[in-house]
This record gives C-alpha cells, sequence and structure tokens, in this order.
C-alpha cells in the first residue's frame, strides 16, 4: 500500500484542505496509516499532477484562501484497482516489544514505566475512537448504523483501532503487573538471603563445639 491510497479514501467522504486531509489522518486515519502533514501535502500534489483528484481555490473573507480537494474519476478507478489487489500480511515492530524481550536483563522499574506509560496512552486513543464511532453513528445503534449507516468503512476501520488498542491497553496493564510481582519477589528473596548473615560451610556441623574433658572436669 502507498500512502495516495489512504489519501485517496479519506477524501471519499468530501472536499477536504490539506490541512483538514492532515486532521482527518490524526483522528481516523492514523489507527492503520501514520503520515506528516508535510508528507500529505507532497502527496495531494503528485495526485492532481496525475488526475486522481482535483483541486479548486476558495475564496474566504476573513482569512486566505485555501483550495479543496476531491477524488476524480480516475482516482476512484485506481482505488478499484488497489482494492482488487492481494493483501500482504501486517506486522508489528515495536521498540517496546524489544525491551520486553530483554526484560530479565535490565532495569525492570523503567521498563514497567514504559509499559504503564504505553497502557495510559491506549486509554486516551480507546476515549477517543469510541467518541468518534458514537459522532459517526449519531441516533443509530451500533447493529443498526453497521446495517444501514451511509458509509461503513471509516467505521469498520475506527472498530479495528480501538479493538487494537484495547489489547494494547490490556497487554501492557498485564505486563506491568507481572514484572512489577517479578521485580518484588526477587527483591523479597535478596532480602532474605542477607538476613540469614554468613552462610555455613558446606559440610561443617553447626552445633556448638564440645568442651575439652579436663574443662569439663574443672566446672564440676
Amino acid at each position: 500500500m502507498a500512502l495516495r491510497h489512504a489519501v485517496l479514501a479519506a477524501l471519499l467522504d468530501g472536499e477536504l484542505s490539506g490541512y483538514q486531509l492532515a486532521k482527518a489522518f490524526d483522528v481516523g486515519v492514523a489507527n492503520f496509516w501514520h503520515a506528516l502533514p508535510q508528507q500529505l501535502y507532497a502527496e495531494l500534489a503528485r495526485l492532481e499532477k496525475e488526475g486522481l483528484v482535483a483541486g479548486r481555490r476558495v475564496v474566504q473573507e476573513t482569512r486566505p484562501a485555501k483550495r479543496l480537494f476531491h477524488v476524480t474519476d480516475a482516482g476512484l478507478t485506481e482505488l478499484q484497482r488497489f482494492a482488487a489487489d492481494a493483501s500482504k500480511p501486517s506486522f508489528i515492530r515495536d521498540d517496546l516489544l524489544v525491551k520486553v524481550q530483554a526484560a530479565d536483563h535490565v532495569d525492570a522499574g523503567a521498563l514497567i514505566r514504559q509499559v504503564e506509560e504505553r497502557a495510559a496512552m491506549a486509554e486516551a486513543k480507546i476515549d477517543l475512537f469510541r467518541r468518534i464511532l458514537r459522532k459517526m453513528r449519531g441516533d443509530l445503534g451500533e447493529e443498526e448504523f453497521i446495517r444501514a449507516g451511509r458509509r461503513v468503512g471509516p467505521y469498520l476501520t475506527c472498530l479495528r483501532g480501538l479493538a487494537f488498542e484495547e489489547g494494547n491497553r490490556d497487554w501492557c496493564r498485564r505486563t506491568a503487573a507481572i514484572l512489577r510481582d517479578r521485580n518484588a519477589a526477587v527483591a523479597g528473596g535478596n532480602a532474605a538471603v542477607a538476613g540469614e548473615g554468613t552462610p555455613a560451610v558446606p559440610g561443617e556441623s553447626t552445633a556448638p563445639a564440645a568442651r575439652p574433658p579436663e574443662v569439663a572436669r574443672a566446672g564440676r
């Protein structure tokens, strides 16, 4: 998949300016395709040059003029071609997972904090996705919207984003709890060993030494 297809798909809801497109990516599209604003502006220019989108200038009274873009028939044909192609399997590339892989050999405290931070980020995204979904379906219930809503595609991708972040949150919370428990157990074991004093030499008796006979007789 190329960025162009994500841009074309984002423009299917209607005309958008470059700024509005960037906001649309930030809110909805980012759960399956990340792009910086400058990348989007450059892609819009390429798509317009190739005739896949068309732009028109809109004059505003109190603000600078802006350009609005929409998908052309050629752009729709490109999306049709793209949709017919086989999709590649998705994969995860996450530096936090590399750190967790090394959890037995790195500072547990720092790793636990990072996992908990990721859980908090996922929780914030979950709240955002739920608000977007409520806005999309309006007064309709979810099942009713899925059956008869105007456009189900964006709703389904937001459902996927919601499920992804819920999985992230649950995994992070469980991972943090496991690491915290194991770290506490190790710390408790070390404290117990330290409290035992100097360990006995293997094979050496720990019973009090017997007094020599002459010392025993003298004490009678």
